[in-house]
């Protein structure tokens, strides 16, 4: 299956680079800040539901890198494309877990690359996307349970999942704009499902503007047969405020 996706993600994120001197194109680049949460239940082999809440605070304390950009292109104010990639690598978070200590390390990566098409309708708009939504995840704990040998477990999991949505774009007034986003997909293809939603406020200037958001995305994904060695199950939501400043060209 993977043989597949990979490719096909590959080629949706491709820069339009022939098109880059075309005036009819529009660019946009955005790094931002994400006050990241995390909450669910992981499973790793026999180790079954390990609690993955990581609260804002914690992944300060616990972040080791951690990076995330939004790029979009459009052309003519119709067809366009949207990339959004965002990773954080924790270590060190503990918590206690069925009597237990548990200390864990969790990796996460996203990458969404979406096509869109994009409807007028006098001052406000609306983007209709699909695409693909890349999870990378290396997860890896360490559990002491009283007088028992400490267990490590350490899994690596990446899968790809189609994605249909959309995106509605208001204008306030000149300066300030709201957008609403929001998205389904996995459709027990890879994950048996995954989410995202979002809204925004933009303060916009001559060639950059700021985001002001919350965004969250939910993913249920589960392989192997659970608590069999090997497998792995991932049912969490990251969620929380972002700032972004965006440059349009």
């Amino acid at each position: 299956m993977k043989k597949f996706w990979l490719p096909l993600l590959l080629t949706i994120a491709l820069p339009v680079s022939v098109a880059a001197e075309d005036k009819d194109w529009e660019f946009m680049i955005e790094p931002y800040v994400l006050a990241t949460s995390i909450e669910g239940d992981a499973g790793l082999g026999r180790v079954a539901d390990v609690p993955v809440d990581v609260d804002f605070s914690t992944i300060l304390d616990s972040l080791d890198i951690g990076a995330m950009v939004h790029l979009e292109a459009i052309r003519d104010q119709k067809w366009g494309v949207i990339v959004d990639f965002g990773f954080m690598d924790l270590s060190g978070g503990t918590t206690v877990a069925r009597n237990g200590v548990l200390e864990a390390d969790v990796y996460q990566g996203v990458l969404e690359t979406f096509v869109f098409r994009r409807i007028q309708s006098g001052s406000q708009y609306f983007d209709l996307y699909g695409g693909l939504r890349w999870w990378n995840n290396d997860i890896g704990v360490n559990l002491e349970l009283g007088p028992l040998q400490p267990r490590r477990v350490k899994i690596k999991e990446d899968w790809v999942d189609p994605v249909v949505g959309g995106r509605w774009h208001h204008p306030i007034n000149e300066k300030w704009k709201l957008v609403l986003r929001g998205d389904i997909g996995g459709f027990g293809i890879e994950s048996d499902w995954t989410a995202a939603a979002g809204v925004s406020l933009w303060r916009q200037f001559e060639s950059l503007s700021m985001e002001f958001a919350y965004r969250g995305t939910w993913v249920d994904y589960e392989s192997g047969i659970r608590g069999e060695v090997g497998s792995f199950a991932y049912d969490t939501l990251t969620h929380g405020p972002m700032v972004g400043l965006a440059w349009t060209f």
